[in-house]
């Protein structure tokens, strides 16, 4: 089924926008995200959402700069000593959160312990800490068991959970709850009052914000200069109004229009079409590993061994430019990117030997709870061709629609599916989640402690250890390839392809950064 039957689903009501006029006013920018921001904590959830209005509202210790490097942000730098095993790092001067409190060490140890509670590369790096402390209100320190050189790329991690830096009175809320207040030190204020789930987030720059003197803005390192003073998030899932918004002015900037719709919209001489992130979107179905029917690592096999890529591709975009398949556990184009396994996976789907494997697997037919998203604009119609897969090779599936909302806090639920827990979900992951073994939380197997689907592999763990411990780039890339020969032999989730999303913006608005969203830089020319 075609991508633009569910788009009509999803957008049966469109909302009522009386604040789009306001985007040609020089101070405000109208934005329209891809999806509802119904998630305000960057710690207690991994949605793509929160993770771009978490960067609006809070900073980080260190950045990613354009080529994926950690950069100083919110410390003016550090110092190594002990052969690697005592780091001391320094806050800069000027640091202050929206509620008008200096940033201390101690919030900044209050958040990197929150942080590393939930975050795959925060749990190998407190693995390693004897002590985290803040000696003094401008220092963090951290004494280590043995070196640890991915230290400040721990700490600039962008995706998909970034160690935001908040008050400790808000830190010390536990991981798996919300907090209760969005206080940052970033250059925007969330406007809390003007929020209204399903409908819109505002933000307001922050006065208070110092920017980096020195660096190059880019990735999420460098100068962060706001030249807007209100910054406005309205849902809109109806993607014709949204087009119809930015083609009128209505509008700033649509983060991901519809693929049916590009053609469109690059006939309007007021509007820019690019594609912006070039590491893309990996759209993945994840498994419940715990709970059956899933939590058989055979069935799991057996259903990643039926699927042809294309086929979920062809369901995102007919272009064939806009997306790419064979993909693997790591970013295509980046070092630890390879192709082991690929000579029995993803081609065309064989539907006689998969439901032979499924039978094999010792499956008995129990429900498929299917959590399917129709208002997401990629989601959708990926896990329509995953519903459609999973029936054809004898699955007995459920299929549950909901919004992306209730999917990213059900998908919590360790419950078995008659008690309201779940089996499979689509999901998209950014190319900076699966840059490298360190980064990538779906291929972690950690158990109750990883990412929601709760895998156990002790070899693919030991696997990522040795990554990390690793210095020679041969030996990682290496270690890179066995990982991915266990990821199929554990089967926890499922690769569909590598999509490329454009964004679109009216031509008089500049200073787009590459990569995901980001709004310092973003000024009215």
């Amino acid at each position: 089924m075609l991508r633009r039957h569910f788009l009509g689903a999803a957008a049966a009501t469109t909302l009522a926008l009386p604040n789009l006029a306001r985007a040609r006013e020089k101070s405000v920018l109208c934005f329209i995200p891809f999806v509802d921001l119904s998630l305000l904590d960057p710690v207690a959830t991994t949605a793509t959402p929160t993770r771009n209005h978490a960067f609006m509202v809070f900073d980080t210790l260190y950045g990613l700069d354009a080529q994926f490097q950690p950069q100083p942000q919110m410390v003016q730098g550090h110092a190594v000593e002990d052969d690697g095993r005592l780091w001391r790092l320094t806050l800069r001067d000027g640091l202050r959160f929206h509620d008008g409190s200096t940033v201390t060490g101690r919030d900044c140890v209050a958040s990197i312990r929150r942080w590393a509670s939930r975050d795959s590369f925060g749990q190998a790096l407190m693995a390693v800490t004897d002590e985290l402390s803040a000696p003094d209100d401008r220092t963090i320190l951290f004494r280590l068991r043995k070196p640890f050189p991915l230290l400040p790329a721990a700490l600039a991690k962008a995706s998909p959970s970034m160690c935001a830096i908040m008050p400790e009175r808000l830190a010390r809320t536990d991981a798996a709850r919300q907090v209760t207040e969005i206080v940052g030190s970033g250059p925007f204020r969330f406007l809390e009052s003007e929020h209204m789930a399903g409908a819109r987030a505002v933000y307001a720059r922050f006065d208070g914000y110092v920017p980096r003197a020195d660096g190059v803005a880019g990735g999420t390192a460098g100068p962060k200069v706001v030249h807007f003073e209100r910054v406005e998030w309205t849902v809109m899932p109806d993607v014709s109004a949204a087009s119809g918004a930015l083609m009128a002015g209505e509008a700033d900037w649509w983060e991901t229009p519809s693929p049916d719709l590009v053609a469109l919209l690059k006939r309007n001489r007021d509007i820019r079409v690019e594609v912006k992130d070039r590491q893309g979107l990996t759209p993945i179905l994840r498994f419940n590993c715990i709970q059956p029917p899933f939590d058989n690592a055979a069935l799991r096999r057996a259903v990643l061994g039926a699927v042809d890529q294309s086929e979920f591709m062809q369901a995102y975009s007919s272009d064939p430019e806009t997306w790419h398949v064979k993909l693997g556990m790591f970013c295509p184009g980046t070092p630890m990117a390879n192709d082991v396994g690929f000579d029995r996976l993803f081609g065309k789907t064989d539907i006689a030997r998969a439901k032979q494997a499924v039978a094999a697997s010792g499956y008995k037919g129990e429900k498929v709870a299917f959590m399917l998203p129709m208002d997401h604009p990629v989601s959708a119609p990926i896990g329509q061709v995953g519903i459609d897969l999973f029936q054809r090779i004898g699955l007995n599936v459920d299929v549950q629609a909901v919004d992306s909302g209730t999917l990213f806090q059900r998908r919590n639920s360790r419950e078995p599916v008659e008690k309201g827990g779940w089996s499979v979900f689509p999901s998209m992951v950014s190319g900076l989640n699966i840059l490298d073994p360190a980064v990538t939380s779906v291929a972690r197997a950690n158990g109750l402690k990883g990412w929601y689907g709760w895998p156990t592999s002790e070899e693919a763990e030991r696997l990522r250890d040795a990554w990390i411990e690793e210095r020679d780039p041969a030996a990682q890339k290496t270690l890179a390839e066995q990982m991915q020969a266990q990821a199929w032999k554990d089967a926890t989730f499922l690769p569909t392809g590598q999509i490329f999303q454009p964004m679109a913006w009216r031509r008089d608005i500049g200073g787009v950064l590459d990569g995901f969203v980001k709004f310092w830089n973003v000024r009215r020319v």
